[in-house]
């Protein structure tokens, strides 16, 4: 098993939901310090929760854009003042943004396309900014190894850090999720090319696949459509709670025989 005493952490998306729940389980598992990440300014008063639940001042806050890459390397570069590196990543900070891929209007008979900046805009957080921040962990990792006179790692010793994807049962396709779906899929794509790559590093790369949980992004949906069309289709017949997402994804970074992607989906069985 990892000694989580030893790694330092990034997770993004940090104010709220499954990113709040993991840096809490990591928190309780001793983990040595997270840098927690998000768009809103509450992840200052989400790290001060923390840290007193801990009893201990581990998390540090970061207020920023995901996808401002100035952003991104002032957050690395302050880990590594503070720790000497950052060796773990849950690039979890994502949005949705649902919307039929195509759509007549009823009284002009014409057909109206899913917008283009929404689309861009998915993919740039849930996508392009999740694959950024995991490849600066890496980097991370990579150049500590070179500072210290290390080549390729060689197996058999301890891993040297891990990286944690978020995906989504909508990888497999979605109605109304052309965009967040795509991006989810992407991801598995990063996941599994990444994991090849930064291994020479001595770092595992995973992916898990959250269904319906009970965070302010499924909870911003139409209440009916939740009871009506999620619920139905999930075995378990409710959200799952994010702690229990968080519970995947710690099991995935602690266990080093375990590797590739998780489904953590409750049952879940989508329509055709």
């Amino acid at each position: 098993m990892i000694d989580l005493s030893k790694r330092v952490a990034v997770i993004t998306g940090g104010a709220s939901g499954i990113a709040r729940a993991v840096a809490r389980q990591l928190g309780r598992e001793g983990i040595r310090a997270i840098g927690l990440v998000d768009f809103s300014e509450a992840v200052h008063g989400v790290s001060a929760e923390i840290n007193k639940y801990l009893g201990r001042d581990c998390v540090i806050p970061f207020c920023g854009d995901v996808t401002d890459r100035a952003f991104r390397t002032s957050v690395f570069a302050e880990m590594k003042r503070r720790y000497g590196g950052v060796q773990l990543c849950v690039p979890a900070a994502g949005i949705v943004r649902d919307g039929l891929a195509v759509r007549v209007d009823k009284a002009t008979k014409t057909a109206k396309l899913y917008d283009q900046d929404l689309m861009e805009k998915t993919i740039s957080v849930n996508l392009v900014a999740a694959a950024y921040w995991a490849m600066e962990t890496i980097a991370s990792v990579a150049e500590c190894r070179a500072q210290a006179g290390l080549g390729g790692w060689k197996g058999g010793d301890e891993v040297q850090g891990e990286i944690v994807f978020i995906g989504s049962i909508s990888s497999a396709g979605n109605k109304g999720q052309v965009a967040y779906a795509a991006t989810k899929a992407g991801l598995e794509g990063v996941q599994s090319t990444l994991a090849k790559e930064a291994i020479y590093y001595g770092m595992r790369v995973a992916i898990v696949h959250p269904g319906f949980t009970d965070t302010p992004m499924v909870r911003a949906m139409d209440p009916k459509i939740i009871e009506d069309t999620v619920l139905p289709r999930t075995q378990l017949g409710r959200l799952l709670a994010p702690e229990e997402i968080a519970d995947a994804i710690c099991f995935m970074i602690k266990n080093p025989a375990v590797s590739g992607a998780l489904w953590a989906d409750a049952g879940w069985h989508p329509p055709a």
